[in-house]
């Protein structure tokens, strides 16, 4: 047995050891292209197909929503200024939120690493932030593979292409999203993963902006949303 007087040295030496062998997230790129299946039954929605285009240099993140059996998507198209557009074929909500789009190193302060787990058949690392999201990447590729969110909803990344970019003009609101929409100014804490059912369960409003506005806001918004 070691002096007493090692003991508090070793013990530093230990943690030490520790931190270097706990992994890191893997930033994302400043583009790429995923789809992504959004299970929304476990807090009383639906199901959801989701082309998401990530676009940090340009300041710009787009969600294309299908829903299960629906014929018209719903565009979801952030910028970083804070405003969101949500169209459809004949309607368009205007969004402003306080906080703008997750950097690419969004994981980097404040998550919580878990360990290692197996989900669907990947042996991936774990961590969370802010009780609000849990983040699953693939330990081989560094891929994410799935995020958890606190209310139930999973969402499953089906493919993820680096360097996926989308035409600029599949970024532009329609002439009526500028004239008689009906814009809402967000509180951060006010924007959970459960918005979608404030505008119904056809999912108008995207629930990939939550995790896009929210889980970048200060963790004090998010344990109030938690709270509620």
């Amino acid at each position: 047995m070691p002096p007493l007087r090692l003991l508090p040295l070793l013990l530093l030496l230990a943690a030490a050891a520790a931190a270097l062998d706990t992994p890191t997230p893997t930033p994302w790129p400043e583009q790429f292209h995923a789809v992504v299946f959004t299970n929304l039954t476990g807090s009383g929605g639906r199901l959801q197909l989701i082309d998401l285009y990530y676009d940090w240099p340009r300041g710009r993140n787009l969600n294309l929503i299908r829903g299960q059996l629906s014929g018209d998507p719903t565009y979801d198209v952030e910028w970083t200024n804070g405003t969101s557009y949500f169209f459809n074929a004949t309607s368009c909500r205007t969004k402003l939120f306080p906080v703008g789009l997750l950097p690419p190193d969004w994981l980097a302060a404040g998550a919580v690493y878990l360990g290692r787990e197996t989900v669907a058949g990947f042996d991936c690392h774990l961590w969370t932030k802010v009780d609000f999201v849990w983040y699953y990447e693939d330990v081989v590729t560094h891929r994410p593979v799935r995020w958890n969110f606190f209310n139930g909803m999973q969402q499953h990344v089906m493919s993820f292409e680096v360097g996926g970019v989308l035409e600029d003009s599949k970024w532009q609101a329609p002439a009526r999203c500028f004239s008689d929409q009906h814009t809402v100014i967000a509180d951060p804490g006010a924007a959970t993963v459960t918005d979608d059912r404030v505008e119904g369960e056809d999912g108008k409003l995207d629930v990939m902006n939550a995790f896009f506005r929210f889980v970048g806001a200060p963790a004090a918004a998010a344990a109030a949303a938690a709270s509620v």
